[in-house]
């Protein structure tokens, strides 16, 4: 690699999906790329390899064929009421939002396929909301699963960017890690403006995707070029950072107990550099963790958690045996139940359920959990569709994972629940009762119970009768069984806030104008903008996020005569 400015036309810093789509823009115009990432190329694609793959699309064929009525502007409300934007420094955001949006409802799918990215037939229904209309959730099913999940949505990019480094258009910089944005006097009277990089290269690592690496430090390196793109990713499992701007006042006490949902190198770091070369950073506070987590019982990284993600019919309790109320139901509103776990001074729960839900209901998050999905394999796809047993990886998590319990009776449930207790004992007749009251509202085709309601809402959408949702029936029928309680804990994920960037992805400074040079994409920027989801997220727009604002990075910076950038403020 070459510390010349003339060697690269532009730097991206972070090789996750973020930083491949924007490299992949580049080149296409063209541009010469250096991508940098501490890790090694086994981790080319970042987080996103891990995922499920899901995709947020409005109005599209695949909600059509499924009878799902959708449109633009049933999206900007839900996603108006679940930003909640409220704060001067929504400017972006806000912005971010509305173009998101029009790409999701235009051309998010044609882009994706004409890359060679194809979806699954069943549109997915996530964070249904179920507090009213002006109320954070998805009026509709609009989660649109990635046939081969997130290692397909990574190919898609990593491949021709691929075929780009051996045209000479890109270099790999792995084992690079940035430790300061070099700035410089522009000498157009606009400030200091980034013109590379410099850091330490970290010695070799032969580790698998994941899997934590050496910090072990080799050698310095200054590295230079008309732009530097921040792809570098969020702060999901940097604890410190995370308690340190946890929003106590909105969702509680920062967990005692929090598994990570994403590998060790997931740290955050770029973000105070940034900020130390004048970078905004903005709504810090706005992080999204699931309340759904359970233990790997098979751990790539350090204290590797997998989110559950459940259908409708778990009953939800507290981790003193209290059944959550409405609409804390599985799947429903994450913060809002984050906030009441939390409200009750323990950081776990409990799903009680049978068979037969688990059988249909459960699915687990990440490509490596769904490996007939991954693989893109239809016969093994119609195989678990039509199964009367448990995906395999479900049954593996029932067989070795820690936080399972499963049993013929009531009694021994309880004993196991009160076994995995990492605090109060759970009252058996307490629970009990608890389920009987639910139960007898079996007894007919209607109910007073707002989850039944909402379960028999959810088997009036084909996608979700077919292959999500168990016709309703008695937990504690024996026909069902057997029972089957897992113990949740507070899961890291993604951050929602971060640099703050316009829409041409250039990060803005303190003084409300773009620094030169200096652009950022990704999760780094909240997904954009510095926090486009506001304060909750409709969920299947974090991949989405990374590929727009990506897009929008790689292009600015092709088509940007980056001497002499936009120096623009906002507009308030």
């Amino acid at each position: 690699m070459h510390g010349g400015t003339e060697a690269y036309d532009a730097i991206v810093v972070g090789a996750g999906l973020a930083g491949l789509v924007a490299a992949h823009e580049l080149s296409l115009a063209g541009k010469k790329v250096l991508i940098l990432d501490q890790e090694n190329r086994a981790n080319l694609g970042g987080q996103a390899f891990w995922s499920l793959g899901g995709l947020f699309l409005v109005d599209s064929p695949e909600q059509r064929r499924l009878g799902v009525h959708d449109s633009l502007d049933l999206a900007r409300q839900d996603w108006a009421t679940s930003a909640s934007f409220d704060r001067d420094e929504d400017h972006w955001p806000r912005q971010w939002a509305e173009a998101y949006l029009e790409f999701a409802a235009g051309d998010k799918r044609r882009y994706l396929r004409d890359l060679g990215l194809s979806l699954t037939p069943v549109v997915g229904w996530a964070e249904r909301g179920g507090s009213g209309a002006s109320e954070h959730g998805n009026s509709v099913p609009r989660f649109h699963l990635t046939w081969g999940t997130g290692p397909e949505v990574v190919r898609v990019f990593r491949e021709p960017v691929e075929r780009a480094e051996s045209a000479g258009l890109v270099t790999m910089g792995f084992r690079h890690r940035v430790d300061e944005l070099i700035v410089e006097d522009s000498g157009h009277g606009e400030g200091g403006a980034v013109v590379g990089v410099r850091g330490r290269t970290l010695a070799p690592s032969h580790t698998g995707r994941g899997i934590e690496s050496n910090r072990d430090e080799v050698d310095d390196f200054e590295l230079r070029a008309p732009a530097v793109i921040v792809t570098s990713g969020g702060i999901g499992h940097n604890f410190e950072l995370m308690r340190q701007y946890w929003p106590v006042e909105r969702l509680g006490e920062f967990p005692q107990t929090m598994l990570a949902g994403v590998p060790a190198h997931v740290d955050g770091r770029m973000l105070s550099i940034a900020e130390v070369a004048g970078a905004s950073l903005i709504n810090r506070d706005r992080i999204w963790a699931y309340t759904e987590g359970i233990e790997n019982w098979n751990p790539v990284w350090p204290n590797h958690g997998i989110r559950i993600i459940p259908g409708p019919s778990s009953l939800w309790f507290d981790a003193e045996g209290n059944r959550f109320p409405a609409p804390n139901y599985p799947g429903f509103d994450t913060n809002r139940t984050m906030a009441t776990i939390l409200s009750t001074g323990h950081d776990y729960s409990w799903f009680v359920l049978n068979e037969s839900i688990i059988r249909k209901e459960f699915a687990l998050s990440g490509s490596e959990q769904n490996p007939d999905i991954t693989k893109k394999d239809w016969r093994l796809t119609l195989d678990r569709a039509r199964s009367s047993d448990a995906p395999g990886p479900v049954e593996a998590f029932k067989r070795f994972g820690p936080d399972f319990v499963v049993a013929d009776t009531t009694e021994d449930l309880v004993a196991g629940m009160n076994e995995r207790s990492r605090g109060p004992v759970i009252d058996h007749d307490h629970l009990v009762d608890q389920i009987i009251e639910r139960d007898r509202q079996m007894d007919h085709s209607f109910s007073k119970d707002a989850q039944v309601q909402a379960i028999h809402n959810a088997r009036n959408y084909l996608g979700d009768k077919i292959v999500r949702v168990q016709k309703p029936h008695k937990i504690l029928d024996p026909a069902h069984g057997p029972l089957i309680a897992v113990r949740l804990s507070l899961l890291s994920r993604k951050t929602l806030g971060g640099l703050e960037t316009n829409l041409d992805a250039q990060v803005i400074g303190a003084n409300g104008t773009p620094i030169p040079g200096l652009y950022a994409a990704g999760e780094v920027t909240g997904f954009g903008g510095g926090g486009m989801h506001g304060y909750n997220a409709l969920e299947g727009t974090f991949l989405g996020g990374c590929i727009f604002s990506g897009m929008r990075a790689g292009r600015a910076v092709a088509h940007a005569d980056t001497a002499h950038a936009d120096t623009a403020g906002r507009d308030r």
